[in-house]
């Protein structure tokens, strides 16, 4: 179910957020040998980017286990109603949720609408980003600076506030991070920048939430094939996408789901403030 990098051809999108549904090859989001155990029977998550990548595959991955599901994106509709399917697919409910994370009021009114809908929030997973490639210092543009920082960081804070009132003890805050705040990327200056930011503000949110009962944990993917890496690079880079690491190879989205899961369930219940790392076998610090 792996692909290598060989298996990757030149292909770039003009549109940004750039979609699932248009690379070769296909993201693989659903692993078939993944087989749920009710880890999170009956919560409910909300998901920030879930139309695809990454984000869709939580979404499938949290149904196979009992969850249903509030996907946030921006405007990518036709991927999002297939993360829909998969989600109720899987017998769970899926309500999609359009919008500009980077407006906080639009952050407040989808965990209203979660919660008026599911009448309840255990999870909330920021992950949704944007990067820009940034060959030089000098390339990084103040108003894109504004829009990355907007999207990538401030919105992690907004859906936050908005969130916690709502959750129970029990419940979890699960943030994606990157191998870049670990490693530096200097070809992704501002975007390797905003995920070291969030490491931060991962850790520095996980002691006060502790009085809550919630757990705040991070996950640091590696290369994985999803939709940011035609959007953010040209035809020529993205050809054989995923060699820069031990294995060789670029991760799909279901390799990476299943810490998310992990993070979520009980059986990370002695786990906070912490940061997971599938990322092709780079060691970091911790």
């Amino acid at each position: 179910m792996t692909i290598t990098p060989n298996q990757i051809p030149p292909q770039s999108q003009k549109r940004t957020p750039a979609l699932e549904s248009e690379m070769t090859p296909k993201p693989k989001y659903d692993n078939p040998d993944y087989k749920g155990s009710d880890k999170l029977k009956d919560k409910v998550a909300l998901i920030t980017g879930a139309d695809s990548g990454i984000g869709r595959s939580v979404a499938v991955h949290y149904a196979k286990e009992g969850a249903d599901v509030a996907v946030v994106y921006l405007d990518e509709h036709d991927d999002a109603q297939e993360t829909k399917r998969a989600v109720e697919n899987y017998g769970r409910r899926c309500i999609l949720l359009p919008g500009d994370i980077r407006n906080d009021s639009f952050c407040h009114e989808a965990v209203r609408k979660t919660v008026d809908e599911f009448g309840r929030l255990d999870i909330l997973v920021n992950n949704a980003a944007v990067q820009f490639l940034e060959p030089s210092l000098d390339d990084v543009d103040a108003a894109q600076l504004g829009d990355i920082f907007a999207t990538n960081v401030f919105a992690m804070f907004y859906f936050t506030q908005a969130a916690v009132p709502h959750m129970r003890p029990g419940s979890s805050v699960i943030n994606t991070t990157s191998i870049n705040a670990y490693k530096g990327n200097a070809k992704l200056l501002s975007y390797s920048t905003t995920k070291g930011a969030i490491l931060a503000f991962t850790r520095s949110l996980a002691e006060p939430m502790l009085e809550k009962g919630i757990r705040v944990n991070g996950v640091a993917p590696g290369p994985i094939w999803t939709p940011f890496i035609p959007d953010a690079f040209p035809k020529e880079v993205v050809e054989g996408f995923g060699k820069q690491v031990p294995m060789q190879r670029p991760g799909q989205p279901m390799e990476i789901a299943p810490s998310f899961v992990f993070l979520a369930s009980g059986d990370a219940s002695y786990i906070t403030g912490q940061v997971l790392h599938p990322n092709g076998g780079v060691v970091v610090g911790a």
